[in-house]
């Protein structure tokens, strides 16, 4: 059966391989990003982009409407979108902060809140975390919290939408090669890849597999599913 899915931040990245593989399987998607995507999708005629800013609380309320229109209905919904800002505690910005923390974790919630009182009972919503939400990285104080508190958001969906048969899971990539990764040094690139059991980076196409796979699975809800190489596990070992 034909699904309806919605994926933020689908331009690109993971985000874009949710977009691939949910299209090449026959389905539709709905994509929110800030910018339009740069390359051409594999089954055009199954993809609609729009334009909209998770941080603006009206444009993406406009935008669940659009989906609406447009399909109907919602099966699946994908959070794929992110901003990284690096800094310590005493060198980032406030500004900084505000970027990460209202994109990743406050636009989450706008999205949930915006789309939940929608969705039908069978359906999906997915986060995507981070390792560095479960273990600390230097130079990582907002994109910690803001996963940190993604984790926390979707376990108290996952309760609040049991009730409703609305499946909430959260997926965490390891280190995955993306524009957001593509900015580490090449210090920073080997000590995590030393960390890393299997000892190579992800793939977004492998990460998108397993949120395919998360979002047919029928009796997993407030699961947090590690797609990282075993960096998690690799972590846990040191403590």
């Amino acid at each position: 059966m034909t699904k309806n899915w919605l994926v933020t931040g689908g331009s690109r990245g993971i985000g874009r391989a949710v977009v691939e593989q949910a299209t090449a399987r026959g389905d539709r998607v709905a994509v929110f990003a800030r910018k339009p995507a740069t390359e051409q999708w594999p089954h055009p005629d199954r993809v609609v982009e729009i334009h909209t800013d998770l941080t603006d609380s009206t444009a993406v309320a406009r935008g669940v409407r659009t989906v609406f229109e447009r399909f109907g209905s919602l099966d699946v919904v994908v959070n794929a979108a992110g901003v990284h800002r690096g800094g310590r505690v005493d060198t980032l910005s406030r500004e900084h902060w505000d970027e990460v923390i209202g994109t990743n974790l406050t636009g989450a919630f706008e999205l949930a809140r915006h789309v939940v009182p929608r969705l039908e009972a069978g359906s999906a919503l997915i986060n995507v975390g981070a390792v560095v939400g479960f273990r600390g990285f230097p130079g990582d104080v907002a994109y910690g919290a803001a996963k940190a508190g993604l984790h926390g958001l979707t376990q108290v969906l996952a309760v609040e939408l049991a009730p409703r048969h609305i499946r909430v899971n959260l997926v965490i990539p390891g280190f995955v090669e993306t524009d957001m990764t593509s900015a580490l040094t090449g210090r920073a690139r080997e000590r995590i890849l030393a960390a890393i059991p299997l000892g190579r980076t992800g793939l977004p196409a492998e990460i998108a597999q397993v949120i395919v796979g998360v979002a047919d699975a029928e009796y997993m809800t407030g699961s947090v599913v590690a797609t990282d190489g075993g960096l998690l596990s690799s972590f846990a070992s040191r403590s």
